[in-house]
């Protein structure tokens, strides 16, 4: 089984006003998109873990999203980890696409590259990250070999530290949404207009 899990619990300390996981982009929040992702791919099961203004958060996910809240959340990122590695090990999962809320643009058919390659299994390192103009990005895949390192985990770094000490295959695609994130208002603006720009008759993408 593979499991899908969005990180949505973190502070947002940077995004001036607000909870950005909650501003929007033509007006569907930046957590649902991140979401839609999921729930669009090739998965088993998706979840969420929330943190701050778990509510509001939790009501703006889609449909089939299974809530799992994080109170430790102001703890970092790690926190939340270590609570989808806990869902993953009690429903039997093989492994993880870890995703991240504020992280909108990244595409359906990127996260069924990574699950594809962890599937085909011709590298056995169970870790598959995405990577576009030769940098890594997010979504990455581990597996439940990993598991244990991930719930050792600590602070705000999630499973970087692994990417670097692990022998990890790459998926090389042709998506920029794996380095787009959601961490300032300017960050929002670029991304909305990015989609106005997108939505205007001509334009030729959808």
């Amino acid at each position: 089984m593979i499991l899908g899990a969005l990180l949505a619990a973190g502070t947002g300390r940077r995004f001036a006003g607000g909870n950005k996981l909650l501003a929007t982009i033509d007006g569907d929040p930046v957590v649902a998109r991140a979401a839609r992702t999921l729930t669009e791919a090739n998965l088993d099961s998706v979840v969420a873990v929330t943190g701050r203004d778990r509510d509001r958060v939790s009501d703006a996910l889609p449909k089939g999203v299974e809530i799992l809240h994080n109170p430790d959340y102001e703890r970092g990122q790690s926190a939340s980890v270590r609570r989808v590695v806990a869902h993953a090990r009690e429903t039997g999962a093989d492994a993880v696409v870890f995703a991240l809320g504020d992280m909108p643009r990244v595409r359906v058919e990127t996260v069924e590259k990574l699950v594809a390659a962890f599937r085909d299994g011709a590298n056995e390192s169970e870790i598959v990250a995405p990577r576009h103009d030769g940098r890594r990005g997010n979504p990455v895949v581990f597996g439940a070999r990993h598991f244990d390192a991930l719930a050792r985990v600590e602070g705000d770094t999630g499973g970087r530290a692994l990417l670097e000490s692990e022998a990890v295959e790459w998926v090389d695609v042709d998506d920029p949404g794996i380095h787009r994130d959601v961490d300032t208002r300017a960050d929002l603006r670029e991304i909305q207009d990015e989609s106005n720009s997108e939505s205007e008759p001509g334009s030729g993408r959808g």
